[in-house]
């Protein structure tokens, strides 16, 4: 079984290779291992106390960072080295002060994995919610390292699971402590003989709620809101953007801040052109630019979204017409009725908060107008489910306490 393992780590990097000078994403994963371990033997200390996280891309950092913040504040004696397998997570933090050294992962064949771990030597070693690198594991647990996962979730269709499943099985004996998000990960572990299992949470509870508190003051937002109600979309793509162009040609009084998951500039001029009541780009305004003659402004600018979710009265969450939703907490923790398209089964936030009555799933131009009209008139209504969604973000905090007190036995 790891002969096939190593050969297809092997045969994605070369495949990486032969499509990184037309591909932007294969050329910056390939580009940022280019003599990686003789960068990261150069940068970091011999025997440093070292905490190391890895999170495969932007959404598992985001994840791992209240744990990683956690860290820094209440146990400044252990350096912190973050990696990350994907560019568009390590691309976007590589320069997150937050941790003392920043990489990219190098690719788990067994030499590479034997030089990053004699490399690094860590204390403790943090896996965000999956990614089970053989080797790397393998490696850990023969170094006799404390290596734990956090906000994991496994489902029964998961390799774990399979009859060829055995040697991800047994990697999972490296790990001291795995911390799962909901009961029924506790209960599949029990299935395999793993009892070393904690019910913690989703990080991501104590993450949104860090940053409501941190949320910035936009004068730009504000006066184009003005003293009208705010229709906040994030991470919008095609199919989400028809919708809610239908919605807001219904709706001229109500203002739109439409943030597309990509900045492609076709997907922007279309917009521009669809909407009646006017559209702006947030990178075309400045203080003397006038907005009151704009329904709906496009933000077409990165690190801004969760900020603006603290102007709106209603929120939508885009990518349920493709893989899946994005990040509905964001929107949560302000206390927003919020609407998505319908891939949303893999997410357990967006499950819960349908059941509560806190969000609500459409597939159509019509299902977003039938949701959104009586939160629309009934103002009572709007409040009602903007608690139920604030409450539900406050109850599911306190993830990242319950692993500190078990990473340093509390």
């Amino acid at each position: 079984m790891m002969w096939i393992y190593n050969t297809g780590l092997r045969l994605y990097r070369f495949l990486v290779a032969a499509i990184s000078p037309w591909h932007e994403k294969a050329h910056k994963w390939r580009a940022g291992r280019k003599k990686l371990l003789k960068r990261m033997a150069a940068t970091i200390a011999p025997g440093e106390p070292i905490v190391w996280i890895h999170a495969s891309s932007l959404g598992e950092f985001e994840q791992g960072r209240p744990i990683i913040e956690a860290l820094r504040r209440e146990h400044p004696e252990y350096k912190i080295l973050l990696t990350f397998f994907s560019p568009s997570g390590y691309e976007i933090r590589k320069n997150y002060p937050g941790a003392d050294y920043i990489f990219y992962l190098p690719i788990d064949t067994p030499n590479n994995a034997r030089c990053f771990l004699e490399i690094v030597k860590p204390e403790i070693a943090i896996f965000v919610k999956y990614e089970y690198w053989l080797n790397l594991l393998s490696g850990l647990e023969k170094m006799q390292t404390r290596t734990f996962i956090v906000s994991a979730i496994f489902r029964r269709n998961s390799i774990f699971f399979k009859w060829y499943g055995w040697r991800w099985r047994r990697a999972l004996k490296a790990f001291e402590t795995l911390f799962v998000q909901n009961a029924e990960s506790k209960e599949l572990l029990a299935e395999l003989g793993f009892h070393n299992v904690v019910v913690a949470g989703d990080t991501r509870f104590d993450r949104v709620a860090d940053i409501a508190k941190a949320a910035k003051k936009i004068d730009l937002v504000e006066r184009f809101k003005g003293t009208s109600s705010l229709f906040v979309a994030g991470s919008t793509w095609g199919p989400d953007e028809e919708l809610l162009v239908e919605l807001m040609n219904q709706y001229p009084e109500i203002k739109f801040v439409v943030a597309p998951h990509e900045m492609e500039r076709p997907r922007i001029e279309k917009l521009l052109s669809a909407c009646r009541g006017g559209a702006i780009c947030y990178t075309q305004c400045n203080e003397r630019t006038r907005l009151d003659n704009c329904q709906l402004l496009i933000l077409d600018t990165m690190g801004m979204l969760s900020s603006v979710y603290g102007y709106a009265d209603w929120a939508y969450i885009g990518g349920g017409f493709g893989v899946g939703i994005h990040n509905t907490l964001e929107a949560a923790t302000f206390g927003l009725p919020i609407a998505f398209g319908p891939n949303y089964q893999k997410f357990k936030e967006a499950r819960d908060m349908i059941a509560l009555g806190a969000a609500t799933s459409i597939a159509s131009a019509e299902e977003l107008q039938a949701w959104f009209a009586p939160l629309h008139k009934n103002e009572e209504e709007r409040l009602r489910v903007a608690r139920i969604a604030k409450e539900y973000t406050l109850q599911n905090q306190g993830a990242t306490q319950t692993i500190l007190r078990t990473l340093f036995k509390e």
